[in-house]
């Protein structure tokens, strides 16, 4: 608009309708020896997403040290359901998988406005870099869910080792009840205001420190019974960071902060959950090995939680809070450039996380479920740098994921795994061609579970094969 003030528009839309999918099943404390291909829902589910995205960002500079940044975003987005086939429990003695037919949708408005000025100025001789803001979001969400558990016509068993997916038919959508549970609209309108400054106060050692109000009102109400819940909290959220360089190419840092969010979701009888908080703090040192071009991390953290939304067990459509989750470790990387073509992308994590506060005390000290206690990656590449093969060049590397719990109950396990990926691409001017191929040995393994024996325990991607053409202008 001006030399001093610029506003960009974007808008995002898409449209998928695509197969559902509930992963596999657990079967005593492992996964069922079964195809890792083969649907626990039917094949003929499908569920149907659309989302819009639109919004701008100004920016205008009322100085060189003086600026204001406003950002808006309208987004909308629906998903729908078709009468599914949701799994619910499994008789392991017999190898009958209970399923029921379900049907949800779901419709999503959320309006967001942030707008903050930041400045540079000093005191004296400490320079300082303050950040002055407040954002508002307005979310309406409503969930239709038809699920009746004790209409025993709703029911469609199979067999996991031989299904027959057609034994039943599939009902229509209008005659499956709306259910209680499941079947809400959500309004909730959150406003934060928060003010940073970060001080420059010698050459080598810089603080920043913050601190943020949050405001929520949230309306819940229960479509079928009409009933109405009211939640109104507020925090305020510190954040505290300091980063010292006792020579160059070494930095220490700490950091503690604050976390508030509220949650959109709902146990079993419809009822919202209390919002989530937290806190956590991170120590570590950051080196350079090779100057401005190969550089490692090593840090530990800590992080508390309270009121975290799991899936509940018994209800696909409903969560449980756990009273507290703590995860605490170490991280390390090492990314940059060896020799001139030669990059690489590494790192390993240690993670120690469990449950240490529930009212639910069985659960007290089991471990969080998908979350491996050690797990490590690395990505390297090599660019012929001359020659008449300039430009062409080759990728190896592997991930490593460790034995993970399938739920909070620790009523299962899935087993660790180790991936190879390779590529080899080929660069010239503008123009790139690069093939991948992912899961080189065609492994199979678990990729990911979410607190049930029955659904979203889902098997990662065989041996895969992508190309593609790029061109930079």
């Amino acid at each position: 608009m001006s030399d001093r003030t610029e506003v960009t528009f974007n808008a995002e839309y898409s449209e998928d309708n695509e197969p559902a999918d509930y992963g596999t099943v657990a079967f005593g404390d492992g996964i069922a020896d079964i195809p890792p291909e083969r649907v626990t829902n039917n094949p003929e589910d499908t569920v149907e997403r659309d989302y819009l995205n639109a919004g701008y960002t100004l920016e205008h500079r009322f100085s060189d040290n003086w600026q204001l940044r406003n950002q808006f975003r309208y987004t909308s987005s629906s998903f729908v359901n078709d009468v599914l086939a949701i799994p619910i429990a499994l008789n392991e003695s017999a190898g009958i998988l209970n399923r029921l037919f379900v049907a949800q949708s779901t419709e999503n408005d959320t309006y967001s406005l942030y707008t903050n000025i930041q400045g540079e100025f000093s005191t004296g001789p400490v320079q300082h870099t303050l950040l002055l803001g407040l954002d508002w979001t307005h979310e309406d969400r409503d969930v239709i869910t038809r699920f009746d558990p004790v209409n025993p016509a709703l029911a469609t068993p199979i067999n996991i080792f031989n299904p027959d997916y057609s034994a039943i038919p599939r009902p229509r959508t209008e005659d499956i009840n709306i259910s209680v549970f499941g079947s809400t609209a959500t309004r909730t309108d959150q406003l934060g205001l928060y003010l940073q400054d970060q001080i420059d106060i010698l050459d080598n050692l810089i603080l920043v420190a913050g601190l943020r109000y949050n405001t929520v009102n949230q309306e819940t109400t229960n479509l079928v019974t009409d009933v109405e819940t009211d939640q109104n909290d507020d925090a305020f959220i510190p954040r505290i960071g300091i980063v010292y360089q006792p020579t160059e190419p070494i930095s220490l840092y700490a950091n503690y902060s604050r976390s508030f969010v509220p949650n959109t979701a709902t146990d079993a009888d419809g009822d919202p959950l209390e919002p989530e908080e937290g806190g956590g703090f991170e120590v570590g040192i950051r080196g350079e090995i090779i100057e401005n071009r190969l550089s490692a991390n090593l840090a530990y953290f800590d992080i508390t939680k309270q009121n975290v939304a799991t899936a509940d067990p018994n209800n696909p459509f409903a969560s449980v809070a756990t009273g507290e989750q703590r995860s605490r470790g170490v991280d390390f990387s090492l990314t940059g450039e060896i020799l001139p073509g030669w990059n690489v992308v590494a790192s390993y994590a240690y993670i120690d996380a469990e449950v240490t506060e529930d009212n639910n005390t069985d659960i007290v000290g089991n471990r969080l479920p998908s979350v491996p206690e050690h797990s490590a990656s690395l990505w390297t590449t090599y660019e012929i740098q001359s020659g008449d093969f300039q430009g062409l060049g080759f990728g190896l590397g592997f991930n490593f994921v460790g034995e993970r719990k399938g739920d909070l109950a620790d009523s299962f396990e899935v087993d660790s795994y180790f991936l190879t990926n390779a590529a080899v691409f080929y660069r010239q001017n503008d123009w790139r061609v690069q093939l991948n191929v992912e899961n080189l040995f065609n492994v199979d393994y678990i990729e990911s579970v979410n607190n049930s024996r029955t659904r979203q325990i889902y098997p990662g991607d065989p041996l895969t094969v992508r190309a593609s053409v790029s061109y930079t202008f």
